[in-house]
């Protein structure tokens, strides 16, 4: 399992710890953001951040974090592709494997009748459906998780260790 990359991104963080161990035990790189990076490295998980990766830091405010081609190309490059290793490679990305995201809660937060529109536009989600997207495009080379009901069970497939 040596090289392998897992970008964990997650408003709920139920699990994520367990999860990030245990893949990081498995000797993958976990690769992470903002709070979901903290909880983390709290913990005493490795962890890199995304913004080591894409060279550049998160921005306003947290808004952008994994808009980047270094995040996305490394999702979307098939393995086994004409040019898509060669072309990560040459810009100096590497692939990512597995991506554990869950969006920010804009259902429940729109539900209050007293939400001002700031606040639900803060809770409108980019970054996440769009890595979604992405991986679930290369669903042949990346592993999409978006439940953290499903973490044992992608731990087991991926690393032959489920949790709990």
């Amino acid at each position: 399992m040596n090289n392998r990359r897992a970008l964990l991104s997650v408003w709920d963080k139920t699990g994520i710890v367990d999860f990030g161990r245990a893949l990081a035990d498995g000797e993958w790189e976990v690769l992470s953001t903002g709070g979901t990076a903290r909880a983390l490295r709290e913990a005493g998980v490795p962890v890199t951040d995304v913004s080591a990766v894409t060279g550049h830091p998160e921005m306003m405010d947290g808004r952008v974090k994994t808009l980047h081609p270094a995040v996305h190309a490394g999702l979307l490059a098939r393995r086994d592709g004409p040019g898509d290793m060669e072309a990560l490679a040459a810009q100096g990305y590497g692939p990512i494997d597995l991506v554990a995201v869950n969006l920010y809660p804009f259902r429940e937060t729109v539900a209050d009748p007293d939400v001002t529109l700031g606040v639900a536009m803060e809770n409108v989600d980019i970054g996440g459906p769009t890595m979604i997207r992405a991986a679930a495009k290369n669903h042949r080379d990346v592993w999409v998780v978006v439940d953290p009901r499903d973490y044992g069970a992608v731990l087991e497939a991926v690393t032959g260790e489920g949790q709990g």
